[in-house]
């Protein structure tokens, strides 16, 4: 005890003041403690957004390409509008937060000005704003690369299109009116003109590119939609073509990871002349196919003539040669595929046309049959109503065609 009143004697003495403001601040720090443990923060246990973390442009050939660097999957979401009289193309990040993104950047002088970034308030969602230039129509393309460290590769490809020559007419000269009409023929202006730079954006709230827009845009096709989304295909790719003056077209390229060897091939052609109907071809094909015979032959598609000259005396020889073997082969490669995977072309044939039944078990016999050594490939129409094509003359695909009557 001694010692102890030592101590006490030899320190400082503290002022009641100074250590009340102590107490107060431990009992606040304990409370502050208290209080984290009880009640966890409000973002703990929930994913950060996506990053887009990096914008650019490039020239790759004749298209512009945007690439869009992100931390991970996400679609953005593409619209075209008109601003203080220029055309922007918008794609759209909602939810998503920015990196280190700059501002603005030049274009590539071709078809784009200038690209512009911008950040919501609270950084939930990033829009690039690309300024085009004007009367320079154009189609475009977009689709999503996996990348390097788990980055996805946001990219959109705007390819120039040549504007449609315009054929002078003569003039045809009109009878005269009689005078009693002649008051009642004053001229109406002529609607006002909307400006068009090439991609319109479709009517409706669906995002273009998705499975609700191929319902709405087939929907005579729709058991067959919603049967392949349910099944898992994912939309890969998604292209418009559109031209000024003219209604847009599309493909749609669908994807499988369980089917890496085939393809859903999706086109739509609306129709340019009235009273005629819209055109929808989905198909299901195995010409993702790998390994010697395919790779080969895709190769020698790609000849021009002056290269067949170069190993062949005749064309006719060509085809003899060197296509017929391996399309003979291709038939026993894709006849073995087909009736691995058959169940999902029995799938796709009965969504397909649901009213006919036997038209699944009618394909599946025709690729059961030998393959003739004569006869390199064969094509066969299966169904008129939805007109049904099974081709067997190199890759085999089952090709469904839709008449959309609007």
């Amino acid at each position: 005890m001694s010692s102890l009143n030592g101590c006490r004697k030899e320190g400082k003495k503290i002022s009641p003041g100074l250590a009340l403001r102590g107490k107060i601040w431990a009992l606040g720090f304990l409370c502050l403690v208290m209080g984290s443990l009880g009640t966890p923060h409000p973002g703990w246990g929930l994913s950060p957004a996506v990053e887009v973390r990096r914008v650019g442009i490039s020239q790759v050939g004749d298209t512009t390409m945007l690439t869009v660097v992100l931390d991970r999957a996400l679609e953005g979401r593409i619209t075209t509008r008109v601003a203080l009289g220029k055309p922007q193309m918008v794609v759209d990040f909602p939810q998503a937060r920015a990196g280190r993104l700059t501002r603005r950047l030049e274009g590539d002088g071709v078809l784009v000005d200038k690209i512009l970034t911008e950040v919501s308030p609270g950084e939930a969602g990033v829009r690039i704003i690309l300024e085009l230039f004007p009367d320079r129509p154009y189609t475009f393309w977009k689709k999503s690369q996996k990348g390097a460290a788990g980055q996805v590769f946001f990219l959109v490809g705007l390819k120039q299109e040549a504007p449609a020559p315009q054929r002078e007419m003569m003039p045809r000269p009109e009878p005269p009116a009689a005078p009693e009409l002649l008051q009642e023929m004053t001229p109406e202006p002529p609607p006002a003109g909307r400006e068009d730079y090439g991609y319109k954006e479709p009517r409706g709230t669906e995002a273009p590119g998705s499975f609700a827009e191929l319902l709405r845009l087939l929907p005579k096709a729709a058991p067959l939609v919603k049967g392949l989304e349910s099944d898992g295909w994912i939309i890969s790719e998604f292209h418009n073509y559109d031209r000024p003056g003219q209604r847009f077209s599309r493909d749609f390229l669908l994807t499988q990871q369980q089917y890496p060897e085939l393809a859903i091939r999706i086109a739509y052609l609306p129709a340019n002349v009235p009273n005629t109907p819209d055109i929808g071809i989905i198909s299901l094909s195995s010409d993702r196919l790998a390994g010697e015979t395919a790779t080969k032959y895709r190769e020698l598609r790609q000849w021009n003539f002056a290269k067949i000259k170069q190993h062949y005396e005749d064309i006719g020889d060509f085809f003899d040669e060197a296509l017929k073997p391996l399309r003979i082969k291709l038939r026993e490669e894709t006849k073995t595929l087909a009736l691995r995977q058959a169940e999902v072309f029995q799938n796709f044939l009965k969504r397909a046309c649901p009213q006919n039944p036997q038209v699944a078990e009618r394909v599946m016999a025709y690729i059961k049959e030998k393959v003739n050594q004569r006869f390199e490939g064969v094509q066969y129409t299966v169904s008129e109503a939805p007109l049904i094509i099974l081709n067997m003359v190199d890759f085999l695909f089952v090709k469904v065609y839709f008449l959309e009557n609007r």
